[in-house]
């Protein structure tokens, strides 16, 4: 059995392969005239505000709670004022990216956009319900992204048949649109397609992070793409090294900070992502490919369980 799966998983990664390079001669990506946020988080909230300052797009910011639609936009005023101060840019420039921020706490008020970014926590089923939903309220030609750091976008793609599983025409729409965090810091931003995603959304994808500042990156949908893929499982060895006593704590960041240029060692960048993420890719890594280097450290899970998630919670392997 494992030649004949083998096989075809090459065949699917090929395949997503054989569709990047044929969209090259694809028609020309389609305009974005307004963008859609899902979730007011830190993901959502740097996604809408890079938009409406760099593509200079309407965004409107969709969250659940008005509590964290609040939240994230005094935020995104304090972010602006920060630039104001720095003189990055001018007082009506930030009053002009502010105004273009758009919250409401209504799903349905993304039936006019051309373009929705789903942002919320990875949780696979709420992931399927909001593009189940996203399917029926946006337009037909709207691309239905996700910023999914680890669950299949093949998957989430066939979600939007959930309403009527004989209409698959909405998954041709669905793609990734993995940004790195903090998204107005970071420049990279993953671009994955799922076996049903057509050139032309690839395309208008990977237009779209460009106007927003961003270099993207192209992926295949194979378990934690390209980033995590390579991230987590150096994160993960890190805490090993730690666990099993190869090293204590500054020393394993030191040598990567002092050995490698990076900004921060490999302990503290967890700390920033979150231990609980860091976990959670790990099980998917681990779960999806069935190889047991990507299981995770037994000290990552205990610290979970004790509530240690890193910055978020005051304490991981710093305290905050």
């Amino acid at each position: 059995m494992a030649a004949p799966m083998m096989l075809a998983r090459q065949a699917l990664r090929l395949s997503s392969r054989v569709r990047y390079f044929s969209s090259t001669a694809a028609r020309p990506a389609a305009e974005v005239k307004r963008l859609g946020v899902v979730g007011a988080g830190q993901m959502g909230l740097g996604i809408a505000l890079v938009a409406a300052q760099k593509a200079q797009v309407p965004v409107t910011l969709v969250d659940s709670s008005q509590a964290s639609l609040d939240k994230g936009l005094a935020f995104a005023e304090k972010l602006l004022a920060k630039d104001v101060s720095k003189q990055r840019i001018t007082q009506e420039q930030a009053d002009a990216t502010r105004a273009l921020l758009q919250p409401t706490t209504s799903i349905d008020d993304l039936s006019p956009v051309d373009f929705v970014i789903e942002a919320v926590p990875e949780i696979p089923e709420l992931k399927f319900d909001i593009f189940a939903k996203l399917a029926e309220i946006c337009p037909k030609h709207a691309i239905l992204a996700t910023n999914t750091s680890s669950i299949p976008i093949t998957r989430i793609a066939a979600a939007t048949a959930r309403g009527n599983p004989n209409d698959t025409s909405n998954s041709s729409r669905v793609v990734s649109t993995h940004f790195m965090n903090p998204v107005p810091v970071q420049k990279g931003v993953e671009i994955i397609s799922g076996l049903q995603t057509s050139p032309e959304t690839l395309d208008t994808a990977i237009e779209f992070c460009k106007r927003m500042g961003k270099i993207p990156s192209v992926s295949a949908d194979s378990p934690g793409f390209l980033a995590n893929r390579i991230l987590m499982p150096y994160i993960n060895e890190a805490i090993i090294c730690l666990e099993t006593g190869v090293g204590d704590r500054d020393s394993i960041d030191a040598i990567m900070k002092n050995g490698t240029n990076v900004p921060m060692g490999p302990l503290q960048l967890a700390d920033f992502i979150g231990l609980d993420t860091c976990l959670a890719i790990m099980k998917v890594l681990h779960t999806e490919t069935g190889d047991s280097k990507y299981r995770p450290s037994v000290l990552l899970r205990n610290m979970v369980d004790a509530g240690w998630l890193g910055k978020k919670s005051g304490r991981g392997f710093y305290e905050y």
